[in-house]
Order: C-alpha cells, then sequence, then structure tokens
C-alpha cells in the first residue's frame, strides 16, 4: 500500500500492519526527534457480524462466558406510562371526544389523554462515562478527611485555635445561573443553567461551593467547585448581566450569573472575603510559626534563632506539599461527580408549568359608616350595606391585564341577607336557582365554592411595575359621587350611617341585582423581577371610582402615575380599609381547585376548610412564556366595552343602561341559553345570563365587567353572544308599586356577536349594531342595516356599530393562527377525498413557516403529530420533502427560543408511529429518512440544510424510535437482523450517511455548530442501530464514516473523527461488537496468538482487528486521557479469559 505525501513540510510514515504499529508503539519515547507520523488506515471491508455469529453458534454456545459474546435477547422494549396529571379528575369532559367533530379539536384532545410512550434500552445505563455507571451494590459511607502525621503539629494549642475558628464558619446559599464551561460550546445566553448553590466549609477549614439541581442539598451535588484552588472573584458581564467569575489555580474559571445587581455583589462580597480570610490564615500561621515562643526560657538567642528558621522552613514544606499533594480519596467514584447536566440533558415529560404563584387572602373589608343592619338592632356592627371585590393584576410596563378578575364577597352574612332571594334568577350576576339537595361540581360541594376568599394567581414574567388592583361596587342606587359622599366625610357617622342604611334597603330591595361601579385601590406585587414579594405593601388608599374613567386603559394610565404622591393627592379618597396580605404559595398546598373547578389533587372533599381558586393567567404571546398544552381547557372572556345611545330615537327612555350577557346555540324563538357562564359569589358555579355594571344617568355608558363562559366543545356556526340591553328605573317613589318589575327594568335593544368567524373564534375588539326587536332567525341579518336580509329586524340608529365588545380566548383545543386552522382544515378534506392533489398540500405545508412562534409551541406536540402523520400518507416525494422543511422549521425555532427540551420531551415520551397493519406500506423511518437524503442534495436551499445538519438530533431520534416500535408492533424484532428491515431501507440509511458525511467534512469551515452538532448525532444514530439492525451492516457505515477523513486533515476533523469514536464505543454492549474469541486457532494457541511477532491476516478480520487497524493510532494519540478511565473499567469488568481472547 502506498502512501500519500501530507500537504505539511514533514515526513510522513504510513503504517500498513498490526506489527509495524506495535514496534512503533514500542519505539514511541524515542521518536521525539523523529519526523511525525501520519497514519493512514488500511482499507479492510468489514466482516459479516451476524453470519460470523450463524457460523460460531456452536462455539458461541459452548463457551463459559457466552453471556458476554452475545447481545441480550431482549435488549429493548416499549412500555407506556401513565400520564399523571395533577388533578383529581380528566380536565377532558366526558363527552368530548365523542362530540368533536374538527381535526384538529380531535387530535387536541388525543394529545391530552394520551398515555407516554417510551422505547426503554435495558442496558443504557452502561453507555456513557464510566462515572455515570449504576451503583447496584451500596458503597460504603463518605471517607473521612485523611491528616498525615507530618502535618500535625506537635503544638496542640494551635490545633485547638484552628479548629474554633472553624466554628464561624462563613455559609451562603441561593439561586445562580451557572455557565456551561465545555471548551467545545461557546458561552452564550441559553447555555446558563440555573442551579442551586450552597457554600460549606469543610472540616480542615477550606470551603467547598456546591450547585445543586433544587434545594435539596441534601442530596448528592450536581457539581462541586472547589474555593481553595480559587484565585480570585471578579465581575464580567460581556455575556450575561450580574455575571462574575471564579479565576481558579490553573487558569480555568467559572461563570456564574445571579438575578440582580445587589444578590452578584453580595456572593463577590462573601467569595472574596472566603478567599481573603484563608490567605489571612495562611500569613497568622507563618507569623505564629517566626514569632514562636520556646518553653524553655533558658535557651540561647542562637538556639532561638535556629528553631524560628526551622519552625520557618517547616512551614514552607508543608505549603509545598499541599499545593502539589493528590487528593488521594478525590478517587472515589462518589465525590469526583460532575455535572453532566449540559451533556447530557435531563429529559422530562411535559407537565403542567406556572409561573411564580401568589396566594392572596382576602380579609376583610370595612369604611366608615357602620352600624348594625338588623331590624331588632341586635346583632354584629357591619357596613350599612353590601360591597363586593374584584381582584385583578395589571402589568402597567407592557400595557395589559395579566389576569382573569377574582370576585370575592366578604359581606357579613346579615349584610347578604339585605339582597332579598339570595337564590333568585338574577341573584349575583344571575343564574338558575339551586337544584335541591347537595350539588356536586367534579365531587366538590357546590356551596363549599360559593364564597371564596384565597385566589392563586400565577405570573409569568415577574416585575415591580405589576399591580394587584381591587375594584369595589355595590347595589346601584344612583351616581357615584352622590353615594360615595357620606363615606368621605370624617364627621359624626352615627346619623349619616341610618340614613344610608335605610336607603340601602330600600335600594336592596328594589334593584339588588344591578351593580354599580363604587371604588378601586392598588398596592404592588413584587419588589424586584425576580419574583420576590412585596408583602409589606398595602392597599393604602381607596379612591373614588370616576365614571369617566371606567376602562382598563384608563386604569392603566392610573397605576402610571401610582408611584407619583403628588399626582395621586389628587384623587378624592373613600374613608375604609381593605384588608388584603399576600404569600407565597406552598408546592404541597391542598384544598385547591383550578380555574375550571376542578379539584387538584390532595384535595379533601370532607373537611370543611377554606378551598384556595386557581386564577387563570393571561400569558403574553411570546415564544419564550409559552409551554405546550398539556391540559383541556377552553374559556372564553368576553368584554363589554361601550354603547353610544345618545343619538338613538328609537325608545323614549335609555339612560341606566343595563347590558345583558346570554351564550346560545341557535337563533331560534324557543331557544334557551346555555349554562355556562361563571358565576358570581353567592349565587351558583355556572348561571345562563350575567350583568354588567350600571352607571347613573349615562346614554353612552362604558364598561369594566369581565364575563367568563366555559365553551362548548365543539362550535358551531350558530354558537353565538346574545347582549340585551336594559333602561334600569332608579326612581324609587313610583306609585306604580304593583308593576314593580316593569318598572325596574324596560328591553332597549339586542346585539349579537357569532362566535366564529372562517372557522375560528373571534378574539379581537368587534363594532357591532343594536336591534330594536329579535326575531327568528336574526342571525342571517348580522352586517346591520345595508343588508335587509331579515326584514323583520328593526336597527337603533340605521343600524350603526353602536356597541363595542371584545374577547378573549383561552383555549388549548381552538386556535387563532390561520396558517395552522387552515392546515389541519385540509387535512381533514382531503382525508375523505384521497384522490386530492398534492399541490394544494404543498401550499398549505409552506403557509406553515408563517405560523407564530408561541402557536408553535403551545401546540407542538399536536402539530408535530399531524406532520408525521402526513408523511407517511403522502404518495408525493415533494409532500414528505415539505413536511420535513416544516419539521425543520418548528425545531429551528425551539432551539432559537432556547426551548429545546420541549423537542426532547416530545420525541421521548410523545412520538409514537401509527399503529403497524399488514397493509402499512410506509413508515416514519423510512420516508423522513428519504426526505432527509433529499434536503441534503447539493442543489437544494443551503439554508434549510444547515439547520437540519444543526438541529439533525431531532431527526434521527425520531428515526431510531420509529425503527424500534416499527420491529416491536410488527414483531420483527424476532427475526434475525439482516431481516428486520428491507434492502432498501438499509439502501436509504447508506445513502444517508454517504449524504450527511460532505457536509461534515466540507462545511466545517464556514458553519462549525452545524457539522459538529451533525458528526456527533451520526454518531449516537450509528451507536443506537446496533440494537436495532444488522450489526455488520453498521461496521460498514463506520467503515464509510472512517473512509472520510485522510492523514493531512486539519485538526478541526481529528476532533471530529475522536468524538465519533467515543461515542461509538461507548455501546452498551462494547465487548459482544467486538467478537473477543479466536478465529482459525484452537484454544492452545490463543496466548501464543498474541505473543507470536507474525500474526495472520485472519486475526484481524474482526471488528478489534479492524478497530486496531484504522483508530488505535488515533485513539492513543488524541483519546489516551479521555478514554483510560473507561477502559480500565471495562477491563476490570471483562474475566482475564476475555481480555486475553480481545486483545
Amino acid at each position: 500500500m502506498q502512501g500519500r505525501a501530507s500537504k505539511a513540510p514533514k515526513k510522513e510514515l504510513v503504517i500498513e500492519s498490526p506489527q509495524q504499529y506495535k514496534s512503533l508503539a514500542a519505539a514511541e519515547p524515542e521518536l521525539d526527534t523523529v519526523p511525525q507520523v501520519a497514519v493512514k488506515p488500511k482499507v479492510i471491508e468489514p466482516l459479516d457480524y451476524e453470519n460470523v455469529l450463524v457460523q460460531r453458534k456452536t462455539q458461541i454456545l459452548s463457551d463459559v462466558l457466552r453471556d458476554m459474546l452475545q447481545f441480550p435477547m431482549e435488549d429493548f422494549e416499549i412500555s407506556t406510562l401513565r400520564r399523571q396529571g395533577r388533578t383529581l379528575y380528566s380536565t377532558v369532559p366526558e363527552n368530548a371526544e365523542r362530540g368533536a367533530q374538527s381535526l384538529f379539536l380531535q387530535e387536541c384532545i388525543k394529545t391530552y389523554k394520551s398515555d407516554w410512550h417510551v422505547v426503554n434500552y435495558k442496558y443504557e445505563d452502561y453507555s456513557g462515562d464510566f462515572r455515570q455507571l449504576p451503583h447496584k451494590v451500596s458503597r460504603p459511607d463518605k471517607l473521612g478527611v485523611h491528616v498525615f502525621e507530618v502535618d500535625e503539629d506537635v503544638d496542640k494549642d494551635e490545633d485547638t485555635a484552628s479548629l474554633g475558628s472553624q466554628k464561624g464558619g462563613i455559609t451562603k446559599h441561593g439561586w445562580l445561573y451557572k455557565g456551561n464551561m465545555n471548551s467545545a460550546i461557546s458561552v452564550t445566553m441559553r447555555s446558563f443553567k440555573r442551579r442551586y448553590f450552597h457554600l460549606t466549609q469543610l472540616g480542615d477549614g477550606s470551603y467547598n461551593l456546591n450547585f445543586y439541581k433544587d434545594e435539596k442539598i441534601s442530596k448528592e451535588p450536581k457539581g462541586t467547585i472547589f474555593l481553595d484552588s480559587c484565585m480570585g472573584v471578579v465581575q464580567n458581564n460581556k455575556v450575561r448581566r450580574f455575571a462574575f467569575e471564579l479565576k481558579m489555580q490553573d487558569k480555568s474559571t467559572y461563570l456564574l450569573a445571579a438575578d440582580s445587581e445587589v444578590e452578584m455583589e453580595d456572593w463577590i462580597n462573601t467569595l472574596n472575603k472566603i478567599l481573603h480570610s484563608s490567605f489571612e490564615l495562611a500569613m497568622q500561621e507563618k507569623r505564629n510559626g517566626d514569632i514562636h515562643d520556646d518553653d524553655d526560657l533558658g535557651k540561647s538567642d542562637s538556639s532561638s534563632g535556629s528553631m524560628d528558621s526551622f519552625q520557618s522552613t517547616r512551614d514552607i514544606e508543608s505549603r509545598m506539599r499541599n499545593e502539589t499533594r493528590l487528593k488521594l480519596f478525590t478517587l472515589d467514584p462518589d465525590t469526583q461527580k460532575l455535572d453532566f447536566s449540559g451533556i447530557e440533558p435531563d429529559v422530562k415529560q411535559f407537565e403542567e408549568k406556572f409561573g411564580k404563584r401568589v396566594l392572596v387572602n382576602c380579609n376583610d373589608l370595612s369604611f366608615n359608616l357602620q352600624s348594625c343592619v338588623a331590624e331588632n338592632e341586635e346583632g354584629p356592627t357591619t357596613n350599612v350595606e353590601p360591597f363586593y371585590v374584584t381582584l385583578s393584576l395589571f402589568d402597567i410596563q407592557n400595557g395589559r391585564k395579566i389576569s382573569a378578575d377574582f370576585h370575592v364577597d366578604l359581606n357579613h352574612p346579615s349584610v347578604r341577607g339585605m339582597v332579598p332571594n339570595n337564590n333568585s334568577h338574577y341573584m349575583n350576576g344571575g343564574g338558575d336557582a339551586h337544584a335541591e339537595g347537595q350539588r356536586l361540581v367534579h365531587g366538590v360541594p357546590e356551596a363549599a365554592m360559593q364564597y371564596p376568599r384565597q385566589g392563586v394567581f400565577s405570573v409569568t414574567c415577574p416585575h415591580p411595575d405589576i399591580f394587584l388592583v381591587a375594584r369595589i361596587e355595590k347595589v346601584l342606587q344612583g351616581g357615584i359621587n352622590h353615594c360615595a359622599e357620606p363615606y368621605m366625610k370624617s364627621s359624626d357617622s352615627t346619623k349619616v350611617a341610618q340614613k344610608v342604611l335605610k336607603n340601602s334597603k330600600l335600594a336592596c330591595s328594589r334593584l339588588g341585582q344591578y351593580r354599580m361601579p363604587f371604588a378601586w385601590a392598588a398596592r404592588p406585587l413584587f419588589k424586584d423581577a425576580s419574583g420576590t414579594l412585596d408583602k409589606n405593601a398595602r392597599f393604602a388608599a381607596l379612591y373614588r371610582q370616576d365614571s369617566n374613567k371606567l376602562s382598563n386603559d384608563d386604569m392603566l394610565k392610573l397605576l402610571a402615575d401610582f408611584r407619583k404622591p403628588e399626582k395621586m393627592a389628587k384623587l378624592p379618597v373613600i374613608l375604609g380599609n381593605l384588608d388584603v396580605t399576600i404569600d407565597s404559595v406552598a408546592p404541597d398546598l391542598t384544598n385547591c381547585v383550578t380555574s375550571s373547578y376542578i379539584p387538584v389533587k390532595q384535595f379533601d372533599t370532607s373537611e370543611k376548610t377554606n378551598i384556595f381558586f386557581e386564577v387563570e393567567e393571561f400569558v403574553p404571546c411570546i415564544a419564550k412564556c409559552s409551554q405546550p398544552f398539556t391540559i383541556y381547557n377552553n374559556h372564553l372572556y368576553v368584554y363589554p366595552k361601550h354603547l353610544k345611545y345618545d343619538s338613538q330615537k328609537s325608545f323614549a327612555k335609555a339612560r341606566n343602561i343595563a347590558v345583558c350577557i346570554e351564550f346560545k346555540d341557535s337563533d331560534e324563538e324557543e331557544a334557551v341559553s346555555l349554562k355556562c357562564i361563571y358565576g358570581r359569589p353567592g349565587g351558583p358555579l355556572f348561571t345562563k345570563n350575567a350583568f354588567a355594571a350600571v352607571l347613573h344617568h349615562q346614554h353612552n355608558p362604558e364598561f369594566y365587567d369581565e364575563f367568563k363562559i366555559e365553551l362548548p366543545t365543539q362550535l358551531h356556526e350558530k354558537h353565538h353572544l346574545l347582549f340585551t340591553f336594559y333602561h334600569v328605573s332608579c326612581d324609587s317613589n313610583s306609585k306604580a308599586s304593583t308593576k314593580k318589575r316593569d318598572q325596574v327594568e324596560t328591553q332597549v335593544g339586542y346585539a349579537w356577536l357569532p362566535l366564529l368567524k372562517d372557522g375560528r373564534v373571534i378574539m379581537n375588539e368587534s363594532q357591532i349594531p343594536v336591534a330594536a326587536n329579535l326575531p327568528a332567525g336574526y342571525l342571517s341579518c348580522q352586517e346591520g342595516a345595508g343588508k335587509h336580509s331579515g326584514p323583520e329586524v328593526k336597527w337603533v340608529d340605521g343600524g350603526k356599530p353602536l356597541f363595542k365588545v371584545s374577547t378573549h380566548l383561552v383555549s388549548t383545543v381552538y386556535t387563532q393562527d390561520q396558517h395552522l386552522h387552515n392546515f389541519f382544515h385540509h387535512c381533514q378534506s382531503i382525508a375523505s377525498a384521497p384522490q386530492a392533489s398534492g399541490g394544494e398540500l404543498v401550499k398549505y405545508l409552506k403557509s406553515l413557516h408563517a405560523m407564530e412562534s408561541h402557536v408553535m409551541i403551545k401546540f407542538l406536540p399536536t402539530t408535530l403529530n399531524q406532520l408525521f402523520r402526513v408523511l407517511t400518507s403522502a404518495t408525493q416525494e415533494d409532500v414528505a420533502v415539505n413536511v420535513t422543511r416544516v419539521m425543520i422549521h418548528i425545531v429551528a425555532q425551539c432551539h432559537e427560543e432556547g426551548l429545546e427540551h420541549y423537542l426532547r420531551s416530545y420525541v421521548k415520551f410523545v412520538f409514537k408511529t401509527e399503529p403497524y397493519t399488514s397493509s402499512t406500506t410506509r413508515t416514519v423511518h423510512e420516508e423522513l429518512a428519504k426526505a432527509m437524503t433529499a434536503i441534503l442534495k447539493p442543489s437544494t436551499d443551503f439554508l434549510t440544510s444547515n439547520k437540519l445538519l444543526k438541529y439533525s438530533w431531532y431527526f434521527f431520534e425520531a428515526l431510531v424510535k420509529s425503527m424500534a416500535q416499527y420491529l416491536i408492533e410488527s414483531g420483527k424484532v424476532k427475526l434475525s437482523r439482516n431481516q428486520r428491515f428491507s434492502a432498501s431501507f438499509h439502501h436509504t440509511v447508506e445513502t444517508l450517511v454517504n449524504m450527511i458525511m460532505p457536509h461534515i467534512t466540507q462545511k466545517y469551515k464556514d458553519n462549525l455548530d452545524a457539522a459538529r452538532n451533525a458528526n456527533h448525532s451520526l454518531a449516537v444514530f450509528i451507536k443506537r442501530c446496533f440494537n436495532l439492525m444488522d450489526r455488520g451492516f453498521m461496521f460498514k457505515q463506520i467503515n464509510n464514516y472512517i473512509n472520510c477523513f485522510m492523514p493531512g486533515d486539519p485538526k478541526t476533523l481529528f476532533e471530529f473523527k475522536f468524538e465519533f469514536l467515543r461515542v461509538v464505543c461507548n455501546h452498551e454492549h462494547y465487548v459482544p461488537l467486538n467478537l473477543p474469541m479466536p478465529f482459525g486457532k484452537g484454544r492452545i494457541l490463543r496466548f501464543q496468538a498474541l505473543l507470536s511477532p507474525n500474526d495472520t491476516v485472519e486475526s484481524y478480520n474482526t471488528p478489534v482487528g479492524r478497530c486496531k487497524v484504522c483508530c488505535l493510532h488515533v485513539l492513543s494519540k488524541k483519546s489516551r486521557l479521555q478514554s483510560n478511565h473507561s477502559t480500565t473499567t471495562r477491563k476490570l469488568q471483562i474475566p482475564s479469559k476475555i481480555k486475553v481472547q480481545s486483545g
């Protein structure tokens, strides 16, 4: 074999036989002055591994160590893990799956109900670094710190003083971000991992900085920073804010970051204090040695001087020993734990996650007007009329309301009794009367949830500009200023209280079902951006509500001036106190229900204690704040905004206008409202209608109320919101007392809003006309006066859009994204028409590239499941390639947002191929491998191919899982390896490997990350295929891989090759893959074969032989340090007989 000249001007030596390598290895110390040796691997075709096993079957079975020569029969399995939700009952309604008609809805429900599907490799724990090997035997307790005699000081007092100095050791703990120090990965914002750090002092007085994944420091730490090797701690804000680095003696650094500047400075000061104290202690020891007093006072000065010199010399020697001494006991694997979190991701199941959770306790609301409301004046002194509190969160930094409303009734039972017919049709926001007997909602008594006082809020992005806002309402009486005036005076309140009480009783008897705005208050929620609660803040003042500043936008403007005393002082204040406290939520919170009234686990239905109510968060529509949906949730929030009625001529009186909201599924005359509106405290949990607060004497009323609706699972075109407007008479002196109901309210218009538009739920601000009447079939009359398709409809003010209303959808089964909706809709249409052209499908696939990133994350499992389904059902290559392109786009977006862990969770737990049947012609692994090959062709889009290379791990893992599921479900796992997969699939895999190699060996200069990631992902893929496919075929792929590298390659390519070989050689069945058995020799010649200087060629026709010829020199040069531990461990686990056979 002829050698090829290297590009470097050094002499090249080509090794053509193992004997030549052995001689070179033996003479290695003498080759320091010899020109560099360049190795060109000898090209030897790999053995047919499966054929060798068949031919040597008898020999293997007769070997006493045959278990080490064969793969286990059941090497992998598919397991189904039960989906464990956090609620006692499933969040999916009982009949939801049966009633779902749209494909998207069906797939979402299927996603939330399906269990986890995992492929388990039984011996996977034995693949990887030796320090990650499982410990099946009990390990002894930690060894104590060994003290050498040479270090023991004769003076016991010094020992006592030294030990005493440790008693007051410095301790500190808290959360920090740890930068990834892997040299192969550049430190970026995304490489930081949040870890819990704990500073501890050891018995010898030194300090360690341990870090953990959570606050449970009793566990083994993920890693340790030894501060006795630290030279200094300095600030470093180049990569991340509030970052600092620890400089070590070996020139390495540890990069850490805090959440705030205060925390950063605290950590830096603490660590530097430790380093300074350690230095002072060392200097003090030296000084003590220099001025050491001898017990014998009669000794001469020269004797004393020589003693000081001896002591100083001894200190220096001791210090030098400590600096150069190896810590022998760190060889214990337990003390050599490293942080593998950045290399081996910890993949977890999808779970419902929350932001910073805050418990809001509503204790009391009291005003300066107090009296006894009972007729006989026997009872407690309370407020003289009922008040109702609504709490919500506002984010003034981003200008939005970030939570749903939490309604609280803090009234004393005697005050609640002022409103008659507590269970009437309209009480507290409307609703039906209670059914006879105790009603249960998801197993919880309805009566137990009628008066909530404790709400659990969640904030994904906490910061100091988030406010807890309380809006206070009272029973409708008149104008806000008139009703608030008695509460704003500090004079004698006894007579005033009696007068207000008298008027309140009259108002409650007539207008108890109607509310009016009264006051508002606010307090900050957080101290900083890390979510530290501002528990000292209070609702300092109750401000009178301005009838012209009711909307959420007006509230945001008021909150913007909240920290400006000069502006807040101008607002009128009501004399009263709202006692609301906040606290952190305990992780084991019991007796809690979700925003859908579903009890969370650890709920005691028999216990008569307060129930905690979770309040829905309106998460920002950005990717970094989004997470894949895991539960069924289908809420619609409706916000009546404004009614412009100053120009209407249809009604004589329309001033004190109340708007009633209903949700209907038909516009027929006999159609009834659906009981799906969430009720208010004191009434039923779900009602058929609800009223907004009423403004007195306003022709153009403004509304701020929020109505929460539980939407039906399957929506259709007839589902709509119906708004009915009433003129409410506040005049209590009317003589027509026998017709009290007619006097109280008069209908003054109707408006309706269909819920669906182009198949999607309307979620924006709408301007709709108002009709004076409501004929049957009114939905066909939409769009107002210009289209008189319904001649019976009489429009108010000529059909102008007089009513403004907005909606907000919080749903995990309906999407607002038009592109995603259209894609699923088209997939459903072609399912009933298989002859549909693929070109139309390609168009909808391409449109998915425009899907919003936050929608992509939220519906990630459902979307990927459908894409894999289309991949296997497509009959055209163009469709399969475009499906893969969409997947590449989604995978890239997840990585760019730092959310790739969701992809890993999907592949490991969610992804599952369609059930195998005899008619199955296409599989995911076959179609995906073909599409990947097509995308990697040189003529295709280089941006897409670069993304595929960079994030290839996802596609290779999907390939492997599909292959494993296919083998198990089809039963082909029982066949011999060379019969498990078709010849066409073998060809596809080989083509894919050959297609990806030029990208790795050529693109590393322009796109190093993509080439490195592709190289590593390919190695993992080939390593895992040894468990599934023909092993001789996989050895051939390794051979093809090695042949793509040449002796004169740059250093980067050599590193790629080393990394590839390291990953493959870490296979859990490394020994069987090497066939450690004799070939062509008797048992007596086994030792002679290794000692003989002339080995036969046949002895190298084994995987081990080829590895020696092709890779041994490479591994000995680059990987010696990396593989020493692993090799030693493996050899210790292999009996001497096998070691000799395997060479």
